[in-house]
């Protein structure tokens, strides 16, 4: 009876307590599957602009009223306001400009002398950069021979040129005075005359370029022969 009575409130214990217990079981049909299609908005919103494709929305992004891409050939303009490579004339292209600069007066710039310097000497080197020989005849009214030149210096430089004062008085040089072209460019041309003035003979005439900037000079033995 007593082991009876101990089942009985044990049974009666234990279905109080599950009676309060939470309930174990899910409801497996109404769980929710996140990220399938119909749940999930992919694309952030759904507008999308008239022409169905992006495109930039710049206000600039336009042609004006009556635009024709076909008037302007694509070529118009590459050549500049010169109008290189297009096959016109060379020029400004702006009208009215054609002759820009025809009456201007040029001010400042790069001034040549034209006579030589007060002062300045002209010695002979000890070896000549160069000999040359020419005939004359006595009874003429001289005779002339071109001399060229040949730049040796880094940039453009003035020159002075003269006869020494030990060579023959016959001898005598133009241009006295310019501008030497850099080395590799034009050479400069001297024209040397000999008057002998009906004197015959072997006359010396000893000429030296001089180069002040740079330092230097270039010097010829002139050798003619009055007969």
């Amino acid at each position: 009876m007593k082991i009876t009575a101990i089942l009985a409130a044990t049974a009666t214990a234990i279905s109080g307590t599950a009676a309060f217990a939470p309930a174990a079981s899910v409801n497996r049909a109404s769980a929710l599957s996140l990220g399938k299609e119909g749940n999930v908005e992919f694309g952030g919103n759904s507008w999308k602009p008239d022409s169905e494709k992006m495109g930039s929305t710049d206000t600039g992004d336009y042609f004006p009223e009556g635009y024709d891409k076909d008037a302007v050939d694509f070529t118009e303009g590459m050549g500049g306001s010169s109008g290189m490579g297009g096959g016109g004339e060379r020029g400004p292209a702006l009208p009215g400009m054609e002759n820009l600069g025809a009456d201007a007066e040029i001010m400042g710039g790069i001034e040549e002398n034209s006579e030589i310097p007060d002062g300045m000497e002209f010695v002979m080197s000890s070896v000549p950069d160069g000999e040359i020989d020419m005939d004359v005849a006595a009874s003429s009214k001289g005779a002339e021979l071109l001399l060229s030149v040949k730049p040796v210096c880094m940039g453009f430089e003035d020159y002075f040129a003269a006869f020494t004062e030990d060579s023959h008085g016959s001898f005598s040089v133009k241009p006295c005075a310019g501008r030497m072209d850099r080395r590799g460019g034009e050479p400069t041309e001297l024209e040397v005359r000999c008057n002998p003035q009906g004197r015959a003979g072997t006359f010396v005439g000893n000429l030296v370029i001089n180069l002040p900037e740079d330092n230097s000079k270039i010097c010829y033995k002139i050798t003619a022969t009055s007969f």
